[in-house]
């Protein structure tokens, strides 16, 4: 499992003549490493619903994807809040990210997560392990009303009801805890008793 987004190509640094460089916001592979052993580090992970006219959530989106040793799995639109990056600004971009330019999330008004996670790389700290590091997720609802076509490394997004997604088969499928996210999400929408 991991709370994970890559970082993007590298972007051309005008100020640089060396031509390629990554942005400033982010790091090379190697610091990356070396941040992940000394400090946690801050992502945001988003539920995405579809909702009625009355704002009830009707559909709750799950990714799957292939981890890093070929298992299929599922997963939520999560990843790293940049340096200098609001709250607002890290969920829109990871949205957009994973879920395409066409999903148009409603981001909440509000930047108060319905969960705070904190995932370990060791099992048994918390509900949340993460193999590579220690880090803090802001969970949020987010509806989205357009067409959701999967980037990065998800296969497809799965629609389905809250109840489906709360379920023993899903939760299952759900890497490193995140099922308890789902539920939790599911209950501050009044979906779950």
């Amino acid at each position: 499992m991991s709370v994970r987004t890559p970082d993007p190509d590298p972007t051309p640094d005008p100020l640089d003549g060396e031509g390629v460089q990554p942005g400033p916001a982010w790091l090379s592979d190697i610091e990356l490493e070396q941040i992940r052993r000394r400090l946690p580090l801050l992502y945001v992970e988003a539920v995405p619903v579809r909702v009625d006219g009355l704002g009830q959530v009707t559909e709750v989106g799950v990714l799957l994807r292939a981890n890093a040793v070929g298992e299929i799995t599922r997963t939520l639109v999560s990843g790293r809040v940049m340096y200098g990056e609001t709250l607002r600004e890290a969920l829109f971009r990871h949205l957009e990210k994973d879920l395409g330019p066409m999903a148009f999330p409603l981001l909440p008004a509000s930047p108060v997560p319905f969960q705070v996670a904190e995932y370990f790389p060791l099992p048994g700290v918390s509900a949340f392990t993460d193999e590579r590091q220690h880090a803090v997720s802001l969970a949020y609802v987010v509806p989205v009303t357009g067409t959701c076509e999967p980037r990065q490394d998800a296969l497809e997004i799965t629609w389905m009801t809250p109840e489906e997604a709360v379920s023993h088969t899903v939760s299952e499928e759900l890497e490193g805890g995140r099922s308890a996210l789902v539920k939790a999400a599911m209950a501050s929408v009044g979906k779950l008793v």
